[in-house]
């Protein structure tokens, strides 16, 4: 009687290419759900907003805030925009010039101070960046009377009440003094990311400081330009101190009249919610425009200067 031997199953090759993607692919996955995850997380206080800005007063409560409207209405966002406009212009005049002069000047101050050395350059950068560690409240009271004082000297030379102390320039010189330590530290490490070679070949040429800056470097600043614009014009915007101290009624910006929508009996959450959206439209519309512009100039000289 003779055994047969049963042939052994050939041995499974093995395949380190298909684990290795499916490694990836559940990395993938993985990140992909706490993404969602924190996108859900971060959109409920906007779910909540919404909702309650289609209330009606009688349904805005906060024991209500996940349920939907059982009557949609848009009465609390014509409420709101009444008593947000002019705030919401006063804003605008403020946040984009603001934001363009800050751009400006912090383009001129990182160019000299990165492409045109001068005895002393990290000395005067080093003060410039300690303007960006005083704090608000510790130059509230000097730059009141400053402002003051300018409003005295405007009138006794044109005659005319000064535009500085309670009205809108003022605020906007403030804004821009005290953004452009930070405008500056921006600008100055995105320029050292630019190839000294460049400003050479344009000095070889003939070309002064100015025709420099207008031909050579402007023209590739637009990622630094697009991160001052988006942080002045957020912080202009979004600022309450400032404008509760240097403004009068007939100036305040978005800030201070949102504040002040509120009513004597009850609170109307519906309009509430419904100006706090309004308010918030005007970042958001700069954040799309320019934010793929936002990385890539903030990170530029990270690893530089």
């Amino acid at each position: 009687m003779t055994v047969t031997e049963t042939p052994a199953p050939p041995a499974r090759a093995e395949d380190p290419g298909g684990r290795a993607r499916r490694r990836a692919g559940r990395a993938r996955g993985i990140r992909l759900a706490l993404l969602v995850a924190f996108l859900v997380i971060f959109l409920i206080p906007v779910y909540v907003l919404l909702v309650t800005s289609f209330k009606p007063l009688t349904e805005a409560d906060p024991g209500r805030a996940w349920a939907l409207p059982e009557v949609w209405t848009a009465q609390p966002w014509r409420v709101a925009w009444e008593k947000l406009a002019p705030g919401i212009w006063n804003s605008v005049l403020l946040a984009v010039p603001g934001a363009l002069i800050s751009a400006v000047l912090g383009s001129m101050n990182g160019y000299v101070l990165s492409k045109w050395r001068f005895p002393g350059a990290d000395v005067l950068f080093t003060l410039f960046l300690f303007g960006m560690f005083i704090p608000y409240q510790g130059v509230m009271i000097p730059l009141v009377q400053l402002l003051v004082k300018l409003n005295e000297i405007t009138q006794s030379l044109t005659g005319t009440p000064g535009v500085f102390y309670g009205a809108i320039p003022g605020l906007l010189l403030a804004h821009v003094v005290y953004g452009i330590p930070i405008c500056t530290l921006i600008f100055r490490n995105y320029y050292v990311t630019i190839p000294d070679e460049l400003i050479e070949a344009a000095r070889v040429d003939g070309a002064g400081m100015l025709r420099t800056y207008w031909s050579v470097v402007l023209p590739v600043s637009g990622p630094a330009f697009a991160v001052v614009i988006i942080w002045q014009f957020t912080s202009m915007w979004n600022d309450f101190l400032f404008a509760v101290f240097l403004t009068g009624p007939q100036s305040w910006p978005t800030t201070v009249m949102l504040n002040n929508i509120a009513g004597a009996q009850t609170v109307p959450y519906s309009q509430q919610m419904a100006a706090a959206l309004l308010a918030s439209v005007p970042t958001m519309i700069v954040y799309v425009l320019l934010g793929r512009f936002f990385m890539r100039g903030l990170m530029a000289g990270a690893l530089k200067g």
